[in-house]
């Protein structure tokens, strides 16, 4: 904390870090004023980055710098909205993530916030459903997407404060073409149930997790390629809406580890990818919770499964169409240049 306090002589206003004490969320809050301050009544645009394992690589760095160079360069915002930029870091990546939101938004043409949150506080809120999620969707402790941040997503709901309806959340290996505002656009055509808006997986990762499962279940969509098929789903851009989150009886019914546990037996599910495994097995079962996101807003690069065992399916699974709005370059995939 003192840390902030004594960058705060760079901003144009003082931080607010009072916010610390709002469900010991945030550490610090710090506007940068663009065009103005912020107004009352004003539209704030909430977007969660997630950071971790960036303290000691560089390449990390690049990627986190570009995200965030190309999101701001992009984003063109209303008059009367600020762009709120959540971080959601490990402890050692944290000095790094401030640094970055710090060097992102200084100097924006638009109203702006940073906030930085304890992720030590979140994860300890949701400990025994963390804990039972790292359980079934990873590869076990110590791996990457062991870390407990990478399962925050699923209850986001219940960590922010309840004046926060929505919450887009991205990765940090992105690079954006489109405006962030375009992005938000997309709750409106949420159908009736929806509470989470979320892409195709776009290699056939799922076939390969579900083989059991298709095996006993010949014709089965699950694991299958689009337009027909349920491949599964990346988690590299969510849309959180956390207020139908909150109210849906079903989608918290299915975070009891009974109901998470259940899935996994029907399916024989065993996920090593965080919390995109369990959206995935909870949108085979009710996929009237997910709006499904055009491939544009997630176009995933990576291309693993294409070598190993997988090619002549692979194009199926990894087609997408149309001008690409955020390239997603997981697994240390290069994003092409503009």
């Amino acid at each position: 904390m003192a840390r902030l306090a004594a960058a705060a002589a760079l901003l144009l206003r003082p931080p607010p870090c009072a916010l610390a004490a709002v469900a010991a969320l945030a550490v610090c809050a710090f506007y940068y004023a663009g065009s103005g301050g912020p107004a009352p009544g004003e539209a704030e645009l909430h977007v969660l980055l997630v950071l971790a394992k960036a303290e000691r690589s560089a390449a990390l760095r690049a990627k986190a710098e570009a995200a965030l160079r190309s999101l701001v360069r992009r984003a063109e915002l209303g008059p009367r909205q600020t762009l709120a930029l959540h971080l959601l870091s490990d402890a050692p990546s944290k000095t790094l993530g401030e640094a970055l939101l710090r060097g992102a938004l200084r100097g924006a043409p638009f109203t702006s916030k940073g906030i930085v949150h304890d992720v030590e506080a979140l994860a300890e809120q949701l400990r025994p459903l963390v804990g039972n999620l790292q359980r079934l969707f990873s590869a076990g402790a110590g791996t990457y997407y062991g870390d407990p941040l990478f399962f925050l997503s699923v209850a986001m709901h219940r960590l922010l404060p309840r004046e926060i309806l929505r919450i887009v959340q991205v990765d940090l290996d992105v690079e954006y073409r489109a405006n962030i505002r375009e992005l938000f656009e997309e709750f409106d055509h949420f159908q009736e149930g929806a509470v989470i808006g979320i892409a195709r997986e776009m290699q056939p990762v799922y076939r390969h997790v579900f083989w059991q499962y298709r095996q006993e279940h010949p014709g089965t969509r699950v694991g299958e390629p689009p337009p027909e098929g349920l491949p599964g789903f990346n988690s590299g851009v969510l849309l959180l809406d956390l207020e139908a989150m909150r109210r849906s009886a079903l989608y918290n019914r299915l975070l009891e580890p009974e109901a998470v546990q259940g899935l996994a037996d029907k399916f024989h599910f065993r996920g090593h990818l965080g919390d995109q495994d369990f959206f995935t097995l909870v949108g085979m079962e009710h996929p009237g919770l997910f709006h499904v996101l055009d491939c544009a807003w997630n176009r995933q690069l990576c291309s693993w499964w294409r070598d190993h065992g997988y090619s002549e399916v692979f194009e199926r699974y990894f087609r997408c169409d149309g001008p690409v709005k955020i390239y997603h370059g997981n697994c240390n995939t290069p994003i092409p240049a503009e």
